[in-house]
């Protein structure tokens, strides 16, 4: 278990890393902007951060070279960006940062990222020493959404028991709310069947982990009543 400081303005950024990286074990906290991120880093020395390049108050990479610059980067550091060039990239990098993702983040790489920046722990490159290439954006697009969701059935076959509102839908409302009915269904089904593991339910369903918390949390679904031990 590993202590994560992200940093990004954007609340739902915060939140969707903070329940993919919490799911994965480590304590995760948070800053929303890089004075916080400051006043946390003179009260501890997280395992890794995250940090966001573009925040409105002070850039990540400014933020970085006060660290640099004070001694206080001895934990790695990943960089995140919509937005940033590959000269932004190599620029953090040479300044200490291990590694870099570009925003929308891919499960998989983030997960990887953060494995590799904690098997560095405190080996993580001194200001102006040699630094690891980072991973820089790639020009393909980010991947692609899952395909529709199929006609609405329940796998008896499988011992599966789906919630009682799957077959509850009523077929006189609006299409969006019927459709978010049998959505909900759909994934509370799933989640039931695998004792709220997420990932297994990613893997049944087809979608990236990220893009499951994203659909849970616009859907509404309570995930802790689904919690498996």
């Amino acid at each position: 278990m590993a202590t994560i400081l992200v940093v990004d303005d954007e609340m739902g950024i915060r939140e969707l890393l903070s329940e993919i990286l919490s799911d994965e074990g480590h304590v995760v906290e948070t800053a929303e902007n890089a004075q916080d991120a400051r006043e946390f880093r003179l009260r501890a020395a997280p395992d890794l951060v995250l940090l966001d390049i573009w925040m409105p108050d002070t850039d990540g990479v400014t933020l970085l070279k006060e660290w640099a610059a004070q001694g206080l980067l001895s934990m790695p550091v990943i960089m995140m960006s919509g937005h940033a060039t590959i000269d932004t990239a190599v620029e953090a990098t040479k300044i200490g940062a291990l590694n870099f993702l570009e925003k929308p983040i891919a499960l998989q790489k983030l997960l990887k990222a953060v494995e590799q920046g904690l098997a560095r722990g405190s080996a993580a490159p001194a200001p102006g020493g040699a630094a690891a290439k980072p991973a820089l954006p790639a020009n393909a697009s980010a991947v692609a959404s899952a395909a529709a969701l199929p006609m609405l059935a329940v796998d008896n076959a499988a011992g599966g028991t789906a919630p009682a509102q799957t077959t509850s839908i009523s077929f006189d409302i609006p299409l969006r709310d019927a459709r978010d009915a049998f959505e909900r269904a759909y994934f509370e089904y799933h989640l039931a069947r695998e004792n709220g593991s997420m990932t297994r339910v990613a893997e049944k369903t087809g979608l990236e982990r990220t893009h499951l918390y994203r659909k849970l949390k616009q859907l509404g679904v309570d995930l802790g009543k689904n919690k498996g031990e």
